[in-house]
Parts: structure tokens; sequence; C-alpha cells
């Protein structure tokens, strides 16, 4: 598996559909105050719909395991919105190697930056820095009522295979070619 320097990813700048600017960038080993800040600003739902379960609290065993990127078999990206005086965290996606081909991947956007093409964006940089590293096959585990993740998973993936248990379903895909 080839594995670029870091930061292959950092500091990508993107325009979302609201006309608001946010920074893509490489979340560092150990770094978890993004995903704790993160945590504060979703809904009980959107927090069920990522992490499949209800969590009032974010378990320090689930941050930990969030920041435990190595840049290579595991990463994630943050979303920032920056302001005058700060950095204001809106978004996360992440990945983890399963095999030597596949990654599992998890993606989540603050409520109130949702439906604005974010989840798009990092989606797309999460498999493109995934295939710059070799991986090839993404697995997501959506939950049936998830009809947003289904939705951006129609529009940059194509499924290759599909296992539903009770009501989750764990869906294997590649990216989609983008059209001219």
């Amino acid at each position: 598996m080839a594995c670029p320097e870091y930061p292959t990813e950092a500091d990508d700048y993107v325009m979302l559909s609201n006309r608001q600017r946010v920074r893509i960038r490489l979340l560092r080993r150990g770094e978890d105050g993004p995903i704790r800040e993160l945590w504060q600003h979703l809904s009980p739902r959107s927090r069920y719909l990522r992490f499949l379960s209800v969590m009032t609290t974010v378990p320090d065993s689930l941050v930990d395991r969030l920041v435990a990127v190595d840049d290579c078999t595991t990463l994630a990206l943050v979303a920032e919105h920056e302001t005058a005086d700060s950095a204001v965290v809106v978004g996360l996606v992440n990945l983890g190697a399963v095999d030597d081909v596949s990654v599992e991947v998890g993606l989540v956007v603050r409520d109130d930056w949702q439906r604005r093409r974010l989840g798009t964006e990092l989606a797309t940089r999460m498999m493109l820095a995934a295939e710059r590293r070799g991986f090839r096959r993404f697995i997501g585990h959506v939950l049936d009522e998830n009809v947003a993740m289904r939705k951006l998973l129609k529009t940059i993936g194509e499924v290759v295979s599909m296992k539903m248990s009770g009501n989750v379903y764990e869906f294997a895909f590649v990216r989609r070619e983008s059209r001219p």
C-alpha cells in the first residue's frame, strides 16, 4: 500500500451552496478538540444516525478511536468555518482500513450546516484520499431511516454489494466517476 507524504489533503477551501467558505483539513493524531466541539453541536438524532447509538456524551473510547489517525490506514478530515477570531468545526469524515483494498467510512455534519453540500465535499475528498493510499472499496453502515445518507451515497458512489441486519444497511461501494 502506498502512503502519501503528510499532509496531502491539508487546507483545502470549499465554497458551499450557501456561499459560506469552509476549510477542509486533516485531523492530526490525538487532536480531540474538534471532535468534542462538533459533538456539542450535533442533535441527538444526528448522533444516533452517525453512531447508531443514543449517547448523551461522547465516550473517551470513541474519541480515542477517531483521533488514532496514522494518515495511511486511518484518516480523518474536519471541515471548519473560519470567522475573524476562530474556526468552528462543522463536519467530520473518517476512514479505517478493513483490508488492503477496503476502508470503513463515517461522516457527520453539524445540523445547522446540513443540506449545503458539505457532506458531499467531505465524502468526495475522503474517497480521493483513500484512493491515493491504494484503497478502492468503501464500506458504510447506514440506518434504514437515514434517507439523506442513502441519497448522498447515490451521488458519490456505485454500490457493489449491500447487506441488511435489523434496520442497518451495510453498503460496499466504489467512487462514482465524475461526469463531464
